[in-house]
């Protein structure tokens, strides 16, 4: 019989109520804290450990196709702490079984796991809550002809046909995309020179599956998997495999074509996170919106994020949203996603600029973008950035931490060790009770 965590949640609602109606001094509330925190733990680690599937009686707000809307409760607060845990801290199989959402029955009954587009974009994106009764374990049943195609609202030449028929992704095709994701194209670009044994620039299928493996080795990915990469990763799905080298795999593959689909997939799901955030009948995210996306990798704490993004709509309100000159356009997000493509030659610039004693002004950091990854970006874009890493507000941007932030944005935080365990689980519960009082 699954173990109900309902004591938990009932624990966790009775201890939010006391500390929003507790009108005596701060520091009264916590003994109810700690109360929470070791009561929490007791009944976490029985529900944990039970044999059945973990998590799934989470109860989940459908929000993964709608923007986010107003405060979040304290419940919401809690489990998507523990989600970004897991995508932070636990193995890739766990992270895909987790936030995939459709399992397929074959006519024979055997059965196969697989995520949607959208269910791979909330797997690397932090603070987007699983839709409700949907989890660890927890799927959406399909049997093969009952329901034979889908529609997720994409292009016809999406990335994702070009993985399957339907767009489905499977675990195989999950580590291919998180390694494409989480490594640069100067790094593919090397991988593949090293097996590109006659130096004519291409590869062929063999070599192809020993740059994936290479690659995949030198991932957080790929060492989290250790051994299990020989059984788990299966390599490229055969639809992408014909894409590649042709019906019969003959043919070679250039790195031009790869870069294309690479730069193609990032494309894809920039667009895709830029189209969650809401934009308006004329294109547009707010600026607020836009920076909740920079920052979304950074690992802040919350009240550092609340400060940043209290800057920016202190000098850009809602109400003036409708102005001409206001907003951020999806040329914009794409283009600026281009320029962290060279964030390391730009960091190499910017810190010239200050051995030399020059200010990282928004004139520097335009001529940057310009000089050293030819790219063009729209003077209100660049003001956005410097208010939102404007510590003092003097103008100047604070290079180190930008730098550092723009870096954990490239790679979607997939550069972090892969691990997880009971003490990271509580402190999920622990961060959000912390912002509740501080």
């Amino acid at each position: 019989m699954a173990q109900s965590y309902a004591p938990l949640t009932e624990l966790i609602q009775n201890l939010n109520f006391w500390l929003k109606n507790e009108n005596n001094h701060r520091w009264f509330k916590l003994p109810l804290l700690l109360i929470g925190i070791i009561g929490g733990s007791g009944i976490f680690y029985i529900w944990y450990n039970n044999d059945e599937p973990k998590i799934k009686a989470f109860p989940k707000l459908a929000i993964s196709d709608q923007p986010d809307k107003g405060r979040r409760s304290f419940q919401d607060r809690t489990v998507i702490e523990y989600e970004n845990r897991i995508r932070s801290y636990s193995t890739p199989d766990k992270i895909f079984r987790y936030f995939a959402t459709i399992r397929v029955v074959y006519d024979d009954h055997e059965t196969e796991v697989f995520m949607t587009p959208d269910d791979f974009l909330r797997a690397v994106t932090p603070g987007i809550r699983q839709p409700e009764n949907l989890g660890l374990e927890k799927f959406r049943k399909v049997e093969v002809g009952k329901e034979t195609s889908f529609d997720f609202g994409l292009k016809s030449d999406s990335i994702f046909y070009k993985l399957s028929h339907f767009g489905l992704i499977n675990y195989s095709d999950f580590l291919f995309l998180l390694t494409l994701l989480s490594v640069s194209h100067r790094h593919f670009k090397i991988a593949f020179r090293m097996f590109d044994l006659n130096g004519d620039g291409n590869v062929d299928y063999e070599e192809f599956e020993k740059v994936q493996n290479a690659i995949l080795h030198q991932t957080s990915i790929g060492q989290k998997l250790g051994s299990q990469i020989k059984t788990n990763y299966r390599g490229v799905s055969s639809a992408l495999a014909k894409y590649f080298f042709g019906p019969d795999l003959k043919e070679k593959l250039t790195i031009q074509k790869f870069l294309d689909f690479q730069k193609q997939l990032q494309d894809e799901m920039l667009t895709l996170e830029f189209d969650r955030k809401g934009p308006t009948s004329d294109g547009k995210i707010s600026e607020t919106k836009f920076a909740e996306l920079m920052i979304a990798y950074a690992g802040f704490p919350e009240k550092k994020k609340n400060q940043m993004i209290k800057r920016i709509k202190k000098t850009y309100p809602s109400a003036t949203m409708d102005q001409p000159d206001r907003g951020i356009t999806l040329k914009d997000y794409l283009t600026f996603h281009h320029f962290l493509q060279n964030i390391n030659d730009v960091d190499i610039a910017l810190t010239f600029y200050n051995i030399a004693g020059a200010s990282i002004d928004e004139d520097t950091f335009r001529h940057a973008a310009k000089t050293v990854a030819n790219v063009e970006l729209r003077d209100h874009l660049i003001k956005v950035i410097f208010i939102l890493f404007d510590e003092n507000e003097d103008g100047q941007l604070s290079n180190k931490e930008f730098i550092a932030v723009m870096k954990e944005r490239l790679k979607r935080g997939l550069g972090r060790p892969k691990d997880t365990g009971f003490i990271k689980v509580m402190s999920a519960i622990w961060t959000a009770m912390k912002n509740e009082l501080f």
